[in-house]
């Protein structure tokens, strides 16, 4: 590994990244990483994993002790054993709350209280009371308007006077008991509730100045200082004797609460009508859709350890907090993808629910070899950092694999888009580019289809992916073949005027290039990304062999003025009709184009539209574009939010519906500028693992658990940010900690790949 040390001993290595057109093509680029002032070590952080146990029985308490977890609900009380509900044959009544009190669990019934001892369920009392609390080392119960205690075995009135209301929770803080009731709240002291005090003020409200969000008191939690209130429009915070409300703008998910529970790192839960909510540092965490719940209407909260308890209608939500790294979620991924079998022939595959088998299946899709390149970049970079065999071993094999999506084709320079086995188990995609139907052929062979009409995406995807290959990762004979796959692409676009042309001799439906595309309305709006690919494609073909026909291709664009179309290649109206998808294709191609060029004049130009891109995209919080801009510029690029994108991705990668249009904080962070109103990037726990071609500001979406999303886009980011040192190598501790053995989804992956291999290839 190249220490940080190392890193910071030239300000030559800076300019390296820049300008770096005669590095060796044939061995490791030399390059070392400047020191950074935004690096973050690689440490231990708690990874959410969820877990729902469905019920045919809605649960409205939650209760979590010593190990054990119960549920109770309208038909009794159930016991969670591994990840079934069993009956407790104790407790058949409707349960109301379930409670920690007196190092004990307590449970409320209609008719009854009940205590856990040891591994029974004793009845305590006959009394119906509706909550129950520890104060002051004794324990109380609300009982319809009065308070009563527990001494020696037997439940005695607190005091001769009744609460005015009925008393819906009893709540400890700060060494006074407060009573709540439905749209009241006061405190009981000298045996009095509330009244007016020695000053003649209103002490039934409890606090001198602010108002309750609503008088709709649903919860109420002692947390240190402060006293949480729940109600359908936010949260009322009461510190001292001032009340606050938190609502949406203060950066609330959801204001509709139902329900709260402590915590345990000084945080606290949220329940609502629309999902959980984790209060943590100041800042709000969502949780809802089937990712995380079974339903989002939450009754009722418990927290034990590092686990939390929610249920609802339709059972029991687990959301447990497991020490990850980085470096060993990346570890956690690969070992998914091979056993969830998401690689087949050196390619890396989505997954698909068939219905009708009962069972996921890989999908030969529309882009396998672009998101395979991610993959490959991202071994790349691995291999690089680590010196590990296997990072260069899984290099290697997908590197094979691009490469034979081109011969297999028997058009030089024209790769496939996917291939099929005959016969194989799976999904074919039917559909093609702009709405046709997708174009397959046969391989020579006859074991393989091939699909055809291949568009700018997969050759943005090689260019970058392959060069990358061959910089960091390529050995022996592997150099030429690397050096030779990008010629042929490379030499295809000049042979045909700036086009791919397919088997019927036309270009493809998105494989233009050329100067009188560029005068379509089309062609003219497609322009300045289509000029910046083009200008990549024949740059990083000049550097990797040497051969003076791409300087002279790359010197004939020049001549027709594409380096100025680059320059707001990013489309920004209108808004609602900008293709997301573009931006991977871009930073692709700024990749190489921003280091090799030598013109400063050009360079200039290109690192201005470089820029002003950089900055469209910077409200998206993206850590793959935030690395690229930093190790293209030297610059700060938020590395601490690109951290924290990489440690909440789920390690569940099964693309769940998610919805969050109807949040109540849904404003543009500060600091960022937003193409439209009101929108903001969306975390990958309240929303969907995500490649990078997707969008981290998608409100609604997911497929409702029918898809599962392959990981090379996250761990292309965070071997970059290693690579880059952006991001440190996990020190001490956090150094050998080891993925730990856990399954984030119920469900399984697809079965293994058995059809024909791939054959070997010619140099």
């Amino acid at each position: 590994m190249i220490s940080l040390a190392l890193r910071s001993n030239s300000y030559l290595a800076t300019l390296k990244l820049l300008a770096f057109f005669f590095l060796t093509p044939f061995s490791q680029a030399d390059y070392l990483a400047p020191k950074r002032d935004d690096v973050l070590p690689d440490d231990i952080f708690l990874q959410e994993v969820g877990e729902n146990i469905p019920s045919t029985v809605p649960f409205l308490a939650v209760g979590a002790w010593e190990g054990e977890v119960f549920a109770g609900g309208t038909k009794g009380l159930m016991q969670l054993r591994g990840s079934q509900l069993t009956d407790v044959p104790e407790i058949r009544g409707p349960v109301r709350r379930i409670v920690v009190a007196l190092g004990k669990l307590w449970t409320l019934t209609d008719n009854a209280v009940w205590r856990r001892d040891g591994s029974h369920w004793v009845q305590a009392s006959t009394n119906s009371v509706s909550d129950l609390t520890e104060h002051e080392g004794t324990l109380l119960a609300a009982d319809g308007r009065r308070i009563i205690q527990l001494e020696a075995g037997r439940w005695k009135p607190v005091g001769t006077n009744e609460c005015p209301f009925p008393i819906h929770r009893l709540i400890s803080h700060q060494r006074s008991l407060y009573v709540q009731g439905q749209a009241r709240f006061t405190v009981f002291e000298f045996d009095t509730f509330g009244g007016r005090d020695i000053y003649d003020f209103p002490a039934d409200q409890g606090w001198d100045w602010g108002l309750l969000p609503s008088p709709n008191l649903r919860d109420a939690l002692s947390l240190g200082p402060r006293l949480w209130f729940a109600t359908e429009r936010g949260l009322g915070e009461l510190r001292g004797m001032s009340m606050t409300s938190v609502r949406g703008p203060d950066g609330l998910p959801y204001e509709d609460a139902t329900c709260l529970a402590k915590g345990f790192a000084n945080d606290f839960w949220i329940g609502t009508k629309r999902g959980l909510v984790r209060h943590v540092g100041g800042v709000f965490h969502y949780f809802a859709g089937k990712r995380w719940l079974n339903h989002d209407d939450v009754h009722a909260i418990a927290v034990e350890g590092k686990s939390v308890y929610a249920v609802t209608d339709l059972g029991l939500s687990v959301i447990r907090f497991v020490p990850f790294t980085l470096e060993s979620k990346a570890a956690f991924y690969e070992k998914q993808m091979v056993d969830w079998g998401q690689k087949r022939l050196g390619l890396v595959h989505k997954l698909e629910w068939d219905a009708p088998l009962g069972e996921y299946v890989r999908e030969a899709g529309d882009n396998d070899g672009g998101y395979t390149g991610d993959y490959l970049a991202a071994q790349s970079y691995r291999f690089a950092i680590t010196k590990d065999p296997n990072a260069r071993r899984e290099a290697v094999n997908t590197f094979q694999a691009l490469r034979w999506l081109e011969r297999m084709t028997g058009l030089p320079g024209f790769p496939a888009r996917a291939v099929w086995a005959k016969g194989e188990r799976g999904h074919k995609a039917t559909g093609g580019s702009g709405g046709f139907p997708a174009e397959w052929h046969d391989t020579a062979d006859g074991k393989f289809e091939w699909k055809g009409d291949t568009s700018s995406d997969e050759l943005c995807s090689h260019f970058y992916a392959v060069s990358l290959f061959l910089e960091l990762a390529a050995q022996g004979h592997e150099i030429d073949q690397a050096k030779k796959h990008l010629a042929r692409i490379a030499s295809h676009l000049i042979r045909h005027q700036w086009q791919l042309i397919d088997l019927d001799g036309k270009p493809t439906r998105w494989g233009r290039w050329d100067p009188d595309y560029f005068r379509t309305e089309e062609g003219l709006f497609d322009s300045g990304l289509q000029s910046l690919e083009i200008l990549s494609f024949m740059k990083t073909a000049e550097w990797a062999t040497g051969d003076s026909k791409f300087s002279m291709a790359y010197q004939q664009l020049v001549e027709l003025d594409y380096p100025r179309r680059t320059l707001r290649q990013r489309k920004v109206f209108p808004p609602d009709s900008v293709a997301n998808f573009e931006d991977q294709l871009a930073f692709w191609s700024y990749w190489n184009l921003l280091r090799l060029e030598k013109n400063k004049d050009r360079l200039s130009l290109y690192r201005r539209s470089f820029e002003r891109t950089f900055e469209i995209l910077r409200v998206e919080q993206q850590p793959w574009f935030n690395f690229v801009y930093g190790s293209l510029t030297g610059q700060e690029c938020e590395v601490s939010v690109a951290v924290r994108h990489l440690q909440e991705w789920p390690l569940d990668l099964v693309t769940w519906s998610y919805q969050n249009s109807h949040r109540t904080d849904l404003h543009t962070p500060r600091g960022y500028v937003a193409l439209k109103p009101s929108i903001r990037p969306f975390s990958p726990r309240e929303r969907e693992p995500m490649r990078w071609d997707a969008w981290t500001m998608q409100m609604d979406g997911g497929s409702n658990g029918n898809d599962v999303v392959e990981p090379s886009s996250w761990l292309l980011a965070y071997w970059m940010g290693r690579y880059y040192g952006m991001i440190e190598a996990p020190r001490g501790r956090a150094a050998s900690l080891q993925p730990p053995d856990i399954k984030p989804s119920s469900r399984s992956g697809a079965k293994p790949y058995d059809g024909p291999q791939r054959p070997e290839l010619p140099d």
